[in-house]
């Protein structure tokens, strides 16, 4: 429940799981407080360049439109309706976003590199593409096509499939591309139960659970 649904709010307001640096300085975790307070909705965060403050004020003005026009409706037609016509389809939606990028960037197979060790192209192959079922032809095979994402950020999504075809035909025969069979609510069960944490950032390191010896080279 935690990751699912405070997951994102908490990333939003906080930027906890973020990356461990900005501005070229190192972050404290989980809570960065050393460049102030790094949200997504104040112009003046220290997350974004000074020249995107009139974009992300658009933006945070649009959010507050859009708290306003909940407001609106739940004095109009009720918090019921306002339940399971807003916040319940919200709440749908956060745990898919949540999801889908949580099993994309876990698993016990998938390293985590140091700085001695990261390259951006063993970087971009830390992802790991999953059968979704009747939701990945919903979600646009986001999830099962990802690692072709990582590579080509700009890549329109009516070609991932391709794309992912030809990655996975040059990629797999060297032993470079990650894909799971397991059904997805067994492979989140399985990550939430092994993946945990990272003993250092040095090094290749590996997702240890709690009471378990890691996995590093």
């Amino acid at each position: 429940f935690t990751h699912l649904v405070v997951g994102w709010p908490v990333y939003l307001f906080l930027n906890v799981t973020g990356g461990r640096r900005l501005k070229g300085q190192e972050l404290e975790k989980p809570v960065p407080m050393k460049l102030g307070i790094v949200d997504h909705f104040r112009p003046s965060s220290p997350l974004f360049p000074e020249s995107w403050q009139i974009r992300i004020a658009l933006s945070t003005m649009g959010v507050v439109l859009t708290l306003l026009g909940i407001f609106a409706a739940t004095r109009a037609f009720g918090g019921s309706a306002l339940l399971v016509h807003y916040w319940m389809p919200y709440l749908w939606v956060n745990f898919w976003l949540v999801l889908y990028t949580w099993l994309q960037h876990t698993d016990p197979n998938i390293p985590h590199y140091g700085d001695d060790d990261w390259t951006w192209v063993k970087g971009a192959l830390c992802t790991i593409d999953r059968p979704y079922g009747i939701f990945d032809w919903m979600h646009h095979h986001i999830g099962s096509t990802h690692v072709a994402h990582h590579l080509f950020s700009t890549l329109p999504c009516y070609r991932a499939e391709e794309a992912t075809r030809h990655l996975k035909a040059y990629l797999e025969p060297r032993g470079l591309y990650n894909y799971d069979t397991t059904p997805w609510p067994l492979a989140a069960w399985r990550v939430a139960k092994t993946c945990h944490f990272v003993e250092d950032v040095k090094g290749t390191q590996y997702y240890k659970s709690f009471g378990s010896k890691s996995k590093k080279h």
